[in-house]
């Protein structure tokens, strides 16, 4: 069992792929505050990485996901001991759009990511994120164990199960315990839809909401009664890294697929999760359909978190009420103008005292040291 402690991170040098990016951005302050010396690699550095205002400025490095070269030479150059692996394409629309683009960075990046880290002797721990929508999806009622079939039936999904079997296939072939001279400890983590500040992403649901509601217009619904899991990106991104501990202090024991959702209760319609941040948000927060064709999307997909629950005492820590009522207040500091990088840590260090709480709850011999 894993605890998530100052103890464990501090000093610890860290290496996140896509650390832009909305995860990227809160792993990295969260990292930082548990005083970890983080590394990024990702192929922008947009404005918002810089309104965080990280405590120390962290070392970034420009580059895509796909150039050996340049990855090989970024992680090498930081010694790092921990790779997390964010960097990918993840938007559904877009992989119809240009599926080539998607299989490159999320396929061809994830080997590449690899094969850097099969060179560079100071990892110890991998964890690749993936997705809940690697899964087969038989649109059926009960949750996807980490031993069902991997699958998907648009270019997204299927780019991330292959991902998968990428992963799968470094682990078995380089990094496995005993052998060969570089034993790493690599795993994949499968998340459902995050919730969270900091999300500007096109084409994804809280994102285009805030952008209309903002400007004061009704945000268009695809698909309403679509069913997701919801999660707040602080829930998921405790899950990797409790798991980057497990992988550092015991290989052979943490590798493999892990499944990081949220309570069966947080599994809601789209319209659901509309309703309740437009109310968050105010009485000038509007919806409608949009009308027209869509590419075709999953109506149910859950995930079984026994075994993370089991091996990682870890649980869902925020009601998805509470989620949204945290996301509606970043959103709102952001336009008010107030400075971003103090909503990242109120609501980090807000959620950290929750989860402790949670700990202690799970496990009542645990007291942090």
């Amino acid at each position: 069992m894993v605890a998530l402690a100052d103890t464990f991170w501090r000093d610890k040098r860290v290496f996140i792929t896509g650390h832009t990016g909305f995860k990227g951005v809160w792993l990295s302050v969260w990292l930082q505050s548990l005083g970890a010396e983080v590394f990024g690699y990702s192929t922008s550095s947009p404005a918002l990485f810089q309104e965080a205002k990280l405590a120390v400025p962290m070392q970034s490095f420009q580059g895509n996901i796909c150039d050996f070269q340049k990855l090989h030479q970024a992680l090498d150059a930081t010694q790092s001991e921990i790779v997390i692996h964010m960097a990918a394409q993840p938007l559904v629309r877009q992989a119809f759009q240009d599926p080539i683009a998607t299989y490159k960075a999320n396929v061809i990046g994830t080997a590449t990511l690899l094969e850097a880290v099969r060179q560079c002797k100071p990892v110890r721990a991998v964890v690749v994120v993936t997705t809940d929508k690697c899964y087969e999806n038989r649109e059926w009622d009960w949750a996807y164990r980490e031993i069902d079939r991997l699958g998907g039936s648009d270019p997204y999904s299927s780019s991330k199960a292959c991902m998968e079997l990428v992963v799968r296939s470094f682990r078995d072939s380089f990094f496995a315990v005993g052998s060969g001279d570089h034993p790493v400890g690599v795993a994949s983590a499968r998340a459902g839809n995050m919730l969270g500040g900091g999300d500007w992403a096109k084409d994804r649901l809280v994102p285009d909401m805030m952008r209309s509601f903002a400007a004061g217009r009704p945000v268009m619904l695809r698909n309403p009664q679509a069913k997701r899991p919801w999660q707040y990106v602080l829930e998921a991104l405790r899950g990797y890294m409790l798991l980057a501990q497990g992988l550092y202090q015991d290989a052979d024991r943490y590798a493999g697929a892990w499944n990081f959702g949220p309570n069966p209760a947080d599994v809601r319609p789209v319209q659901w999760i509309v309703e309740k941040l437009a109310a968050a948000w105010g009485a000038e927060a509007k919806w409608d359909l949009h009308g027209g064709y869509h590419p075709q999307e999953t109506q149910m997909l859950t995930l079984d978190c026994s075994t993370a629950a089991v091996e990682l005492l870890w649980a869902p820590v925020l009601d998805l009420s509470d989620a949204l009522e945290m996301t509606a207040d970043w959103y709102r500091d952001f336009y008010a103008g107030k400075t971003i990088a103090e909503t990242y840590a109120r609501q980090i260090a807000a959620y950290s005292l929750k989860a402790n709480a949670k700990w202690e709850t799970l496990c009542p011999a645990f007291r942090e040291i």
